[in-house]
This record gives C-alpha cells, sequence and structure tokens, in this order.
C-alpha cells in the first residue's frame, strides 16, 4: 500500500509540474502588438502651396538692375507631385511688389559758358510696380519616421518678368547762342523678361495628414548682372 500511494503521489506530482509548465509556457507566447505610429506623409501625394513672401535684393537700390528697389513684398502658389516619398516635381508662380525709386538729375547752367556736368540730387519719385515668375521645380524631403517634420531642398529654373527698366536721360538744350526751349527728359524703357534659377531649403510642419505649415528661404538667380536677390516664404501646404 505505500509503494501504491508512493506512485500515486509521484504521479500527482508530475502532472502538477506539467500543468504549470503548460500555463507559463502559454503566458509568454501570448504578444501584445503596439498599434503603428500615425505617418504624416505619403509616399505619392498631390501638394499645393500657398505663401507669402519676403525679397531684398544683393544690391543697394541704387545699383540694383531688376527689382530696382530694395526689398520686396509679395506672394504665390505651387503645385508638386511626389512620386515617392522623398522626391516631388512641379511648378511654381510668384509676384512681388517693390516700391522702384529713381535719382533726379539736374544741371547747372547758372554758367552759360561753362555749364556744370550732371549732377544726382540723391532723391527722386517711387513708384510701385509687379514683378513675377514662373519656375519648375524639383524638391528632395527627409519625413522623419513617426514625425510631423519633414526638411527639404529645392531647386527650380524659369523666368522673371516686370522688372528691369531702364532709364535714360537727354539733354536735348538749344546750341549755344541760339534761341530755344529746353527739351531734357527722361525715358524709361520697357520691362524685360529675364532667365531665373532658384535654390534654396526649409522644413514643413503637419498638423494633419492633409494640411501643413511651410517655412523656407532661396536665393534667386537673375540673368542680369546686379539683379540676384533673397526670398523667405510662409505659407500653408494642402497634400492629396
Amino acid at each position: 500500500m505505500k509503494k501504491i500511494a508512493l506512485g500515486l503521489t509521484i504521479m500527482a506530482a508530475s502532472a502538477l509540474i506539467a500543468l504549470g509548465g503548460e500555463s507559463y509556457s502559454g503566458k509568454e507566447a501570448k504578444e501584445v502588438v503596439p498599434p503603428p505610429c500615425p505617418e504624416w506623409y505619403g509616399d505619392t501625394e498631390w501638394n499645393v502651396g500657398i505663401w507669402g513672401a519676403y525679397a531684398f535684393t544683393s544690391e543697394n537700390w541704387q545699383d540694383d538692375r531688376y527689382l530696382e528697389a530694395d526689398h520686396a513684398w509679395g506672394g504665390g502658389i505651387d503645385l508638386k507631385y511626389f512620386f515617392n516619398r522623398y522626391f516631388g516635381v512641379g511648378v511654381e508662380g510668384f509676384g512681388l511688389k517693390a516700391n522702384r525709386r529713381s535719382l533726379d538729375l539736374f544741371e547747372d547752367e547758372s554758367s552759360v559758358l561753362e555749364p556744370e556736368p550732371l549732377r544726382e540730387t540723391g532723391r527722386g519719385s517711387r513708384n510701385s510696380r509687379l514683378t513675377g515668375a514662373v519656375l519648375g521645380t524639383l524638391t528632395f524631403r527627409y519625413p522623419f519616421h513617426c514625425s510631423r517634420f519633414a526638411p527639404y531642398i529645392f531647386g527650380g529654373a524659369g523666368a522673371i518678368f516686370g522688372g528691369g527698366e531702364s532709364a535714360t536721360f537727354i539733354d536735348d538744350d538749344p546750341p549755344i547762342g541760339t534761341i530755344g526751349a529746353d527739351n531734357d527728359r527722361t525715358v524709361i524703357s520697357d520691362s524685360d523678361t529675364r532667365f531665373m534659377g532658384q535654390v534654396g531649403g526649409g522644413v514643413e510642419v503637419r498638423f494633419t495628414r492633409h494640411i501643413g505649415w511651410l517655412n523656407d528661404f532661396s536665393w534667386n538667380f537673375v540673368g542680369r548682372n546686379h539683379s540676384d536677390f533673397g526670398m523667405a516664404r510662409s505659407g500653408i501646404n494642402f497634400a492629396f
């Protein structure tokens, strides 16, 4: 009887150990999968950006030959298609309103025999006009995984128009010793269209999957000497 009781006890203990091991193994096999983090930028998407802009010229207003101003305010719109997560192609258009200044020229005619040469007063008239540009662009962005932030760099090429007028002073006095009215005048040439290149960089912050905030800076090269300018932009981007 003792041997039978001892055998039953050993069998019961073995069964409990086996059941305990199965229960422990079952707990280990049960895995909790964390939910995936949100992705704020798509692998393929259309982007439409609307932004305001501030531009400043590389030269003083007296020397700049296209905007003919120290700075200008404006805005624009761009359309981009990202054919993968990182690269996009697009088109951009913007307008800048600059207050152009001019210098007054005068000639001292107090001496008839030895007239003084033309002089600049340093003051002149002001007038505002709109300068615009259209460019094709290429953008590289790098969205941080599970983040709302995406820094980017971009470049573009196109045309700028509406600026570049030049003023020519015509000294049309009558010959010395004759009677006649002075016909001095300043002739303003028409605006011209020039090639323009652009490079820049910035960052986008997504508020939602489809709405973001853009901030960037670009340097713009105009195909005319003493005409380059920088431009800072800030605006809203819509992603679809």
